[in-house]
């Protein structure tokens, strides 16, 4: 953590070209592969996008190689090239846990599967612009107060040790404050009426249960990214890595959710697998005054960790409650 004051190497009109780029994927989402229409997406299309975006997260780093070997020499090519590799399957498989809570809501909500996408669609929207608030926040509160690092891996430790813990709890939407609040603050439809958030009745607004589904996934982004965007300062304090990494990441958890939506049971043991990931990041961030821990090794420990975590859901099916009156 002997970069907390790291400056970095992006110019002004790298910073543009990506924002740019970003903004371009999203109207193409939009305007042109069908966001606008209610329709449910099927797997193909799902596995085409998630290979689209993992494609495009590693064209991007081959480019930064590229640029920084060519600016600033093979060493700092290759730093940068794995920090940014690090942060995006740290921020990748954060977000998988964000998927889970997704699957929640829209089974609370019974939401139909056509329309789904243009919600999440918006959430990605709302994520990216809370997401770039709280980077920038962070990376300025990390070049203020350099020690606010060990603050971040003690909360990382907690908060994955919680998670252990809590692994199997089943959270209750019912007792959610915020929709509680909502549903007594707000006029409420009982039905859906298509993908609008609001509809006019007798010359009064009403909300419709879409627009709750809305609140939810982005307060549910919110939540997540105040575990995730700290674990990335383990990685790496460059706002450009970070911002990069965080970004492709949540564009591409819209296509990895309609991919893995249906089989997100399987992966029961996943969540024990991001747990020991906090724990290890949080580690790493308290131990570095005492003990350096190279790019690529965390590299290769956070991605084993999680493969073993997947592989292990996959070969261990989870058990089946025993319904009432039955015997165990």
């Amino acid at each position: 953590m002997n970069d907390a004051v790291t400056v970095s190497f992006a110019t002004g009109p790298m910073w543009a070209g990506f924002i740019a780029f970003v903004l371009a994927m999203l109207a193409l989402d939009l305007f042109v592969f069908g966001g606008r229409k209610a329709h449910r997406v099927p797997v193909k299309e799902a596995l085409a996008w998630v290979i689209a975006w993992v494609s495009l997260a590693l064209a991007f780093a081959g480019l930064l190689w590229w640029y920084l070997n060519d600016t600033q020499g093979a060493e700092v090519a290759q730093r940068k090239t794995l920090e940014f590799l690090a942060g995006y399957l740290i921020e990748q498989s954060l977000s998988v846990d964000n998927m889970f809570v997704f699957v929640m809501i829209f089974t609370y909500f019974a939401v139909p599967p056509e329309l789904q996408r243009r919600v999440l669609l918006y959430g990605v929207l709302g994520a990216i612009l809370m997401r770039a608030g709280m980077i920038f926040a962070g990376v300025w509160l990390v070049q203020q107060f350099a020690w606010i690092l060990y603050v971040f891996g003690a909360f990382l430790v907690i908060t994955g040790i919680k998670m252990i813990i809590f692994a199997e709890a089943e959270p209750d939407l019912e007792k959610n404050p915020l929709l509680r609040w909502l549903r007594g603050h707000m006029r409420i439809t009982p039905e859906f009426h298509g993908e609008r958030f609001f509809v006019r009745q007798n010359g009064i607004l009403w909300a419709t249960p879409m627009f709750l589904v809305l609140v939810l996934i982005e307060a549910s982004d919110l939540v997540f990214a105040v575990d995730s965007i700290p674990a990335i300062f383990a990685v790496t304090t460059d706002p450009f890595i970070v911002f990069t990494s965080n970004i492709f990441a949540i564009m591409g958890l819209r296509a990895l959710y309609f991919l893995l939506a249906d089989m997100a049971d399987r992966f029961h043991l996943l969540k024990y697998g991001l747990a020991i990931v906090l724990v290890f990041i949080g580690g790493k961030m308290l131990a570095a005054p005492w003990f350096h821990l190279p790019i690529q090794w965390s590299l290769s420990i956070v991605a084993g960790i999680i493969l073993v975590s997947v592989a292990a859901s996959l070969a261990l099916s989870k058990p089946k409650p025993v319904a009432a009156g039955e015997d165990a």
